[in-house]
């Protein structure tokens, strides 16, 4: 019984490091000299198809299933459009997979992502930690399989090449042969970078194939005992939220005066400096108000059971709301003002996650709900926040937005600023030919039919090559083309890069370069 045990696990371990292996020339094959797309995509479903095979315990277990079925989402969304927000996603989906049948339970999510980060860090400890085990159980038992020929085969070879060496000498038929192998092939074969593409892929899929397991991934969250706070007592609390409502009904009253009812700002004050200025400090302070509440107001304590304390706290976070709401509108007009661009719209969302976060506190308070309820409440709205991003194409709707609002094309926004498109991308490229369909500006569109030929030449090279092809882009360019067609708009091979009409030496041959970007159009610069 023991020796099948051991023929089984050994079985198990020769098909782990076959099938990393095997992965690692994948990677040879699809990421030396190639650009990245949907080639990672078919990277990440290989991988999740060898840790759906080899290890059944991933399959078996609930958290382990839905681990592998959200890789498989997140790979797909990799073929579709690679992304590093989609890569981190699928990361952290796998290594659910293989590490939820190992966990005593599903506690929260914040123990989670702890030991996420444990098994990132050990990722390069467990071939040189697995190999150390192997040694010493090899030493334990007799040797098998081909280590048993070795002696066998060692002189016989070594004798062979020793009169071969000297038959070549001998001989000039055997030494022009000998003489005419093409050792820069076995170069080329070994070279640094596919040795290195080599070992990272091989490193990263036996982490996944076979995880280290320690005791923090192990035991399950253990209930600490109830925290005291020097200082924090029903008094002290009940002062600090009367205070702290007093100050936030004198910041958010100024809002309504200014913000919301659009009153005149004193002079030398611009509503745009005004919704800038204030939008990611008020964030700040919304999210210290939070971390108050939570720690004061912990299940089980005093404050937590004072009726009054629990009615400032619920006045309080509706005022907190109302600041997240202002902190939006800020940034709504400041975009109004200016532009555009992902990182806004990044910002508008974390605003929402922060608001939703305030008002999770108090269904926490108001239905006595535990800690972990809370950490799982708030990581499930943003991992589902982050997975729609990871789909949604921001750079589109930063592009179609400024396109719409742009002074060129009779919007009320500012001057279009052409070098934030084209950074854009293939983001960019049917907002950018929706307008020079549309304007009536000679030189505007001058600028926008290069710059359209010139991202459609980058996009027309990653397409032809299966490796960088992603689909994403094959739907963009397909359109594009149809559009191109129909309103019988020229296409032709872009010359030196332009950006605000300058033009700028072309890129390297050897590399793809994306536009250099100058001083934009606006006045104010966009971030």
């Amino acid at each position: 019984m023991a020796d099948a045990t051991l023929r089984r696990g050994r079985y198990s371990y020769v098909l782990k490091f076959a099938a990393a292996a095997a992965l690692g020339v994948a990677a040879d094959w699809l990421f030396l000299s190639q650009w990245f797309g949907a080639n990672l995509g078919y990277f990440a479903l290989m991988l999740v198809a060898a840790v759906a095979w080899l290890r059944p315990s991933a399959r078996q277990d609930w958290g382990g299933l839905a681990g592998l079925c959200g890789a498989c989402c997140f790979a797909l969304v990799l073929v579709e459009n690679p992304s590093l927000l989609a890569a981190a996603l699928y990361w952290c989906a796998l290594a659910f997979a293989v590490l939820s049948p190992r966990t005593a339970q599903f506690d929260h999510a914040l123990r989670w992502i702890v030991r996420l980060m444990i098994h990132g860090a050990l990722i390069p400890v467990g071939p040189p930690v697995d190999l150390q085990l192997w040694l010493k159980a090899k030493r334990r038992t007799p040797r098998w399989g081909v280590a048993r020929f070795i002696p066998v085969v060692a002189l016989p070879l070594i004798g062979s090449l020793v009169f071969l060496a000297l038959f070549a000498s001998a001989n000039p038929l055997i030494g022009d042969a000998i003489g005419r192998l093409d050792i820069g092939l076995l170069t080329a074969i070994f070279s640094l970078p596919r040795l290195a593409i080599w070992a990272f892929a091989f490193v990263i899929c036996w982490a996944m194939l076979r995880p280290l397991t320690t005791r923090a991934l192990k035991r399950p969250a253990e209930r600490g005992a109830a925290m005291v706070i020097p200082g924090v007592t029903i008094a002290s609390v009940t002062l600090s939220l009367a205070m702290f409502n007093a100050l936030f009904a004198l910041q958010n009253g100024l809002d309504i005066a200014f913000l919301w009812s659009g009153a005149a700002l004193p002079e030398g004050v611009t509503l745009a400096g005004y919704a800038h200025r204030g939008a990611y400090p008020l964030i700040a302070t919304a999210l210290l108000a939070g971390l108050f509440v939570l720690v004061t107001m912990r299940p089980g304590s005093s404050t937590a059971a004072s009726g009054a304390i629990r009615r400032l706290v619920y006045i309080w976070t509706a005022q907190n709301v109302f600041l997240v709401a202002s902190s939006i509108l800020r940034t709504l007009d400041y975009i109004e003002a200016y532009s555009l661009t992902r990182l806004r719209i990044a910002a508008l969302i974390w605003m929402g996650l922060v608001a939703l976060g305030l008002i999770l506190i108090c269904i926490r308070l108001w239905r006595s709900k535990s800690d972990a309820w809370l950490i799982n409440a708030n990581f499930a709205a943003a991992l589902i926040v982050l997975s729609v991003c990871s789909v949604v194409d921001l750079g589109r709707m930063a592009a179609a937005w400024n396109v719409r609002h742009a002074s060129e094309a009779g919007g009320s926004g500012t001057a279009l600023d052409l070098c934030y498109l084209n950074a854009l991308g293939p983001s960019a490229l049917l907002p950018l030919l929706e307008l020079e369909g549309r304007t009536q500006n000679a030189e505007l569109r001058a600028r926008l039919e290069w710059s359209r030929n010139a991202m459609m030449d980058r996009m027309d090279r990653h397409l032809a090559d299966w490796h960088s092809w992603t689909w994403r882009d094959a739907r963009r360019f397909a359109q594009a083309e149809r559009i191109i067609a129909e309103e019988k708009l020229p296409r032709y091979r872009a010359g030196p890069r332009r950006c605000n009409g300058m033009a700028l030496p072309p890129p390297p041959l050897t590399t793809t370069v994306e536009p250099a970007t100058s001083t934009p159009l606006t006045a104010e610069p966009t971030r």
